[in-house]
C-alpha cells in the first residue's frame, strides 16, 4: 500500500448526481462533495426517458477541473439500477427509458407469458417487478428495438464506456436486471436465449474492484487516473460502507428508493421468499443482499415538489420539526401500493388512499409528513421481520444510511417500532463505498470488506437511536 492518495467518486442517483473527492489511506477517509447537479427525466410522446448525454456532460464538467487541480489515482461510477441504454455501433439508438415509464405495465404481462414469476425467481433470485430490466426489454423486443441494437449497457457502464471507450458491465448492476446468474454474478445466458434477447448484446460482467482502463483524451481529462469498476449499483456501494462491527445487523439504504435487508453468503430463492416479496442482489466481495425494495424519500420529495408550487412553500426541515411534535396517533398507509409509483399529486393520492379505507386524512402538511414517516417506518420494520424470519438471520441492530439517515424522526420511530438500536449514517455511504473499493484496487487501502467497514466506523461514527420505553407504536415488537 501507498501512504495516501486521492480518488473521485461519481454517484448518480435517480433525481440528482454528485462528484465526491476523497483523501484515503491507512486510518484516513476524508470526503467532500465538489459538484452536485440535477438528474431529471424528460417527458415526450415516447414516454419518460433519461437525458444521459446531458448527465454525462455534467459529470465531465465536474471531472475536468479536478483532473487539472488534483492528483487523482482513480475514478469510479455508481448509479441506480435496472435502466440501460441500447447501442448500435458507437451511438445510442434512443435515450434510455425511465423505470417508471408506463410501458412497463404491459411489458410485465408480456414477460409473464414467456416465463412464470416463480421460475424467474428460482433462477435469478430477483423478484419480478415492472421496473426490472427483463421487463423493459420485453417492451423493446415487442416494438422491434432490439433488432436495431448490438449492445446493451447499464447506466454506470454506459458512462464508463463514454469515458474510456471500453465495453463492460459489472456484477452488482447486473444483479438488478432479473437476467442474472446469482451463482456466477454474470448473465444467465440460457435465460437470455429463452426470452429471445440477443445474447451478444450483453457484455461480460466483471467483479467490483476491476480496473477498466484509462480515459479518452478527447474529453480533456488530464493526469493519468484509471477507471475502476466498483459496486456500480448504488446500493452495493452503500452497503459496502456500512459502519458495522459484527454480522447480526439489518440495513436500510434510504434514498429515492429504500432497500431493506440483511447480508448473506448466498441467495435465498425459496417460494416463501418470493411470496414475501424478497429479492436478492449481489454485493461487493461476492456478498449477497437478501432484501425488499420500497419507496424511500420519493414520497416526501413528491409532496415537497407539489407544495413548492404554492405561494407559501415551507421547507422540509420545518415540516419535520412540526411533525415530530404531533402527539396524536397517525394513520398508516401502504407505501408500496403501485398507486404511489408515478409522479405528481402525491398529497392528494395519499389522502384518497386513506379515506377510501375509512382512515382520517391528515389535516395539515406536518400531519401528512408524520403520516409518511410512520408509514415508512412500519414498512421498513415489517420487511426486516420477514427477512429475518425467512433467512434465519438474527438482527441485533439496524443500520440506516443515505438521505433517510439524516431524518431523526424516522430513525427514532424505527428504533421504537423494531425494539432494537438504530445506527444512523453516514448519509454519504454510497460515495464512501465507491471510494473504498477503488482505493483498495489502486493500493491506497488493503484488507477485507470488514476492514473497510471498520475504517468507516472509526472515521464516520453513526448516530445512535435507542428504543424509548413505553413509546406508542403500532406493534412495539423486537425484530430479534
Amino acid at each position: 500500500m501507498t501512504d495516501q492518495g486521492r480518488v473521485a467518486a461519481v454517484d448518480l442517483g435517480a433525481s440528482s448526481g454528485r462528484v465526491v473527492v476523497a483523501d484515503v489511506g491507512p486510518g484516513m477517509l476524508r470526503a467532500s462533495t465538489v459538484a452536485r447537479f440535477p438528474n431529471e427525466p424528460r417527458r415526450s410522446a415516447d414516454g419518460i426517458q433519461w437525458d444521459v448525454r446531458a448527465l454525462f456532460d455534467r459529470v465531465l464538467d465536474a471531472l475536468r477541473p479536478l483532473s487539472r487541480n488534483e492528483s487523482l489515482s482513480a475514478i469510479a461510477i455508481d448509479s441506480w439500477g435496472v435502466d440501460y441504454g441500447l447501442f448500435h455501433g458507437p451511438a445510442l439508438t434512443a435515450d434510455p427509458y425511465h423505470y417508471r415509464d408506463e410501458r412497463n405495465v404491459e411489458a410485465l404481462a408480456r414477460l409473464r407469458r414467456c416465463i412464470a414469476d416463480a421460475d424467474l425467481f428460482a433462477r435469478t433470485g430477483v423478484s419480478p417487478s415492472r421496473i426490472n430490466t427483463a421487463v423493459q426489454l420485453a417492451d423493446d423486443r415487442f416494438r422491434g428495438r432490439l433488432a436495431h441494437a448490438d449492445r446493451l449497457q447499464m447506466i454506470p457502464d454506459l458512462m464508463g464506456h463514454w469515458l474510456t471507450g471500453e465495453t463492460f458491465t459489472e456484477q452488482t448492476i447486473v444483479s438488478t436486471t432479473s437476467l442474472n446468474d446469482p451463482v456466477t454474478g454474470g448473465w444467465d445466458r440460457d435465460l437470455l436465449e429463452e426470452l429471445e434477447y440477443p445474447v451478444a448484446m450483453f457484455p461480460e460482467a466483471v467483479p467490483p474492484g476491476t480496473e477498466i482502463g484509462g480515459f479518452d483524451q478527447r474529453h480533456g481529462l488530464q493526469g493519468a487516473p484509471r477507471l475502476i469498476a466498483v459496486g456500480s449499483h448504488d446500493t452495493a456501494s452503500a452497503v459496502a460502507a456500512l459502519p458495522v462491527r459484527g454480522d447480526e445487523f439489518a440495513f436500510i439504504s434510504c434514498g429515492t428508493w429504500a432497500v431493506v435487508g440483511v447480508e448473506a453468503d448466498g441467495a435465498l430463492r425459496t417460494n416463501s421468499a418470493r411470496a414475501a416479496g424478497l429479492t436478492n442482489e449481489r454485493g461487493v466481495d461476492g456478498r449477497t443482499r437478501i432484501q425488499r425494495n420500497a419507496p424511500g424519500m420519493w414520497l416526501l420529495n413528491e409532496c415537497m415538489r407539489h407544495w413548492a408550487r404554492d405561494a407559501t412553500p415551507v421547507g422540509l426541515s420545518a415540516l419535520l420539526e412540526a411533525a415530530s411534535h404531533i402527539a396524536t396517533e397517525s394513520p398508516v398507509f401502504d407505501v408500496t401500493d403501485p398507486c404511489f409509483t408515478a409522479p405528481g399529486e402525491m398529497p392528494e393520492r395519499i389522502s384518497r388512499w386513506l379515506t377510501k379505507r375509512g382512515l382520517p386524512a391528515p389535516s395539515s402538511r406536518a400531519a401528512l409528513v408524520r403520516c409518511i414517516i410512520e408509514s415508512l417506518a412500519e414498512c421498513f420494520v415489517s420487511a426486516i421481520e420477514d427477512i429475518s424470519r425467512l433467512s434465519g438471520r438474527r438482527v441485533s441492530d439496524i443500520h440506516i444510511v443515505g438521505g433517510g439517515s439524516r431524518i431523526g424522526l424516522l430513525c427514532q420511530r424505527l428504533a421504537d417500532l423494531a425494539g432494537v438500536v438504530v445506527l444512523a449514517g453516514p448519509g454519504e455511504a454510497t460515495a464512501l463505498g465507491n471510494v473504498l473499493v477503488q482505493a483498495r484496487r489502486v493500493g491506497l487501502l488493503g484488507g477485507s470488506l470488514e476492514a473497510l467497514r471498520d475504517l468507516v466506523a472509526t472515521t464516520h461514527p453513526p448516530i445512535v437511536y435507542r428504543p424509548r420505553a413505553g413509546s406508542s407504536t403500532p406493534g412495539n415488537r423486537s425484530v430479534m
